[in-house]
């Protein structure tokens, strides 16, 4: 479990190919990683697997690959970290449970005075769960969803801190983002579809 408030910004070291999908080398700067635990890397739960000087190793699979961008992760670009939540923390953002549920495609940037705008379009079963000021997780950062100008079109607003202390200050129109919808509002759409009648004996 994440909070979605990054506390480094890492970058891949190497990218490999290999029979259970993708190797993932990721430099960091963080102290005293241990085998086994989780870190959230733009957004989804990776485990750690090895660790080396300033750096760790994790092994992204089949099926994650098809649900993010990691396929086209290069060495020397930049990744938004957190590590797992510990009880007893402070929750400065939202729940976020480090699974994305797909990947979004910026639409369009627009500066404001005190903030950045930036429009996603995002797959159907995100845009379902996603309302005004309600929580969404892009490329592992807690946002507040700022409007929904269109179907399947999320708007959010970048603070200068968030810009300068996260990626999310390098994206621009046509790039893509991971996207976890609200936890909650996942639930709660998945409790009012259609099953049938589950009390039938």
């Amino acid at each position: 479990m994440f909070t979605g408030i990054v506390t480094a910004v890492g970058r891949v070291n190497a990218a490999t190919r290999n029979e259970a999908g993708l190797e993932l080398i990721i430099g960091c700067s963080y102290q005293g990683l241990e085998l086994g635990e989780s870190i959230a890397v733009d957004g989804a739960c990776l485990t750690v697997q090895q660790t080396g000087p300033d750096e760790f190793t994790a092994q992204v699979v089949g099926t994650s690959l098809e649900r993010t961008r990691f396929e086209s992760y290069t060495p020397g670009q930049r990744v938004n970290l957190e590590r797992a939540l510990r009880v007893g923390d402070r929750l400065g953002g939202h729940l976020v449970q480090g699974h994305v549920d797909g990947v979004g495609t910026v639409e369009a940037v627009v500066e404001r005075e005190d903030a950045r705008l930036l429009d996603l379009m995002v797959p159907a079963e995100i845009a379902r769960v996603s309302v005004p000021l309600g929580s969404i997780t892009v490329d592992g950062v807690s946002l507040t969803v700022n409007a929904v100008p269109a179907p399947g079109l999320i708007q959010i607003s970048l603070i200068p801190f968030t810009l300068q202390h996260t990626t999310l200050g390098d994206r621009r129109p046509g790039d893509r983002v991971h996207v976890e919808a609200d936890t909650i509002g996942k639930y709660v759409a998945e409790l009012l579809r259609p099953r049938g009648d589950l009390g039938a004996s």
